[in-house]
C-alpha cells in the first residue's frame, strides 16, 4: 500500500494474509546503526525495504554482535532518522515491509497515516479495525510493531492523553521524549510503569 499525506510519502507493504506472523531471515541482510538522543538505534532491511527498527534498552541493541551491513535502503533510512533527530524531518518516504498477523497488519496500517504531531487513542484504534472493545488487543499489536518511529506508534496515547507504556528503548522515558520533540502534549504515569500497561479501552478510564 502507498500512504500519502501533506508533506508525507512512504510505501509500505504488509506480508500476506496469515494468522500467524512469517518468519524473518535469523540474519540481517542489510544492518545499520545510528546514535541518537534517545540512544543507539539500529535499522535491519531485507534489501529491498526495512524491516525492523530496534531501539537500545540497557546499552543492547538485537544484533550488537554482527559487524555493520548498510544498504542504499538503510542508508536512507538512517539519513532521515538523523535529520528528524535534528528537528529537520517531519515524515519518513523509505520503504517498509511489515510482518504480522491480520489484525496487527490492521491497526499498524491506521499508524502510517498518523502525521507529525498528531496522536490517536488505542479505543479509536480498535473502532478502525472493528473491534471497539478489543482495547488490550490493540495495545499488544501496538507494542509489537516492528518499525517504531518510522511507523510512529509512540503517537498512541491512552485516556486523557497519559503514557500507558512504550516498548522501544527505555519504555516511558523514551516515548515521551519523542512526544516531545513533536511538540505533542501528554502525561506520564505518577508511578511505576506497568509490565502490562493499562490501555485505553472504550468505556473505561485508564488507571494513571
Amino acid at each position: 500500500m502507498t500512504v500519502a499525506g501533506p508533506g508525507y510519502a512512504r510505501a509500505m507493504t504488509t506480508a500476506p494474509d496469515a494468522s500467524v506472523a512469517p518468519p524473518l531471515p535469523a540474519e540481517p541482510v542489510a544492518l545499520q546503526r545510528l546514535e541518537s538522543p534517545i540512544g543507539r538505534i539500529e535499522v535491519v532491511g531485507d534489501g529491498t525495504a526495512i524491516v525492523a527498527l530496534a531501539i537500545e534498552r540497557d546499552g543492547l541493541l538485537p544484533h550488537d554482535e554482527l559487524d555493520v551491513r548498510p544498504d542504499e535502503v538503510t542508508r536512507r533510512a538512517v539519513a532521515q532518522l538523523e535529520e528528524y533527530f535534528a528537528g529537520e524531518r517531519r515524515a519518513f518516504d523509505v520503504p517498509v515491509v511489515l510482518h504480522g498477523t491480520a489484525f496487527q497488519r490492521a491497526v499498524w496500517e491506521q499508524l502510517v497515516e498518523l502525521q507529525w504531531g498528531e496522536v490517536i487513542s488505542y479505543g479509536e484504534l480498535g473502532r478502525g479495525t472493528g473491534r471497539a472493545t478489543a482495547g488490550r488487543a490493540v495495545g499488544g499489536a501496538v507494542g509489537a510493531n516492528p518499525v517504531p518511529i518510522i511507523v510512529p506508534c509512540h503517537r498512541v496515547l491512552g485516556a486523557n492523553g497519559v503514557i500507558t507504556g512504550y516498548s522501544g528503548g527505555e519504555g516511558i522515558p523514551t516515548k515521551s521524549w519523542l512526544l516531545d520533540h513533536e511538540g505533542i502534549p501528554h502525561r506520564v504515569p505518577a508511578g511505576p510503569a506497568d509490565p502490562a500497561p493499562t490501555l485505553d479501552i472504550p468505556g473505561t478510564e485508564s488507571a494513571a
